[in-house]
């Protein structure tokens, strides 16, 4: 059997972690733009996605955009799980959350094209 490397597996947990990041926030986006989406089916889904995050606490990434979504969906937890809310509270947060991780969203797409890196190449 293979043995691997410490820094193989440092790899493999820092990809695994982003993996589970933008799997969160894809969900969450998902669930506050569908309008059946209810508290319950929200906070069930919520619960397993922070899970999932939490098996790689131990990862370090001093990645701008990687702090702040991890913060988002920290206050976003606290917010909405560990302090239910009714359905109308609910409905609300959905609207005011979608622009928020549209924000997130636009964050990583600028960290991965820059187009500064092309204007100085000659053709």
């Amino acid at each position: 059997m293979r043995e691997f490397t410490p820094k193989q597996i440092a790899k493999y947990k820092r990809q695994k972690y982003l993996s589970a990041l933008n799997k969160c926030t894809t969900n969450l986006y998902k669930m506050f733009r569908n309008s059946t989406t209810n508290y319950e089916n929200y906070k069930n889904r919520f619960i397993t996605l922070k899970k999932e995050i939490e098996k790689f606490d131990d990862v370090i990434i001093s990645s701008e955009y990687v702090k702040r979504t991890q913060e988002y969906i920290d206050n976003l937890y606290t917010k909405t799980v560990l302090h239910p809310l009714t359905e109308q509270e609910f409905k609300t947060l959905q609207e005011d959350e979608v622009p928020k991780l549209n924000r997130l969203q636009k964050m990583k797409k600028k960290t991965k094209y820059s187009k500064e890196k092309y204007n100085s190449v000659i053709f």
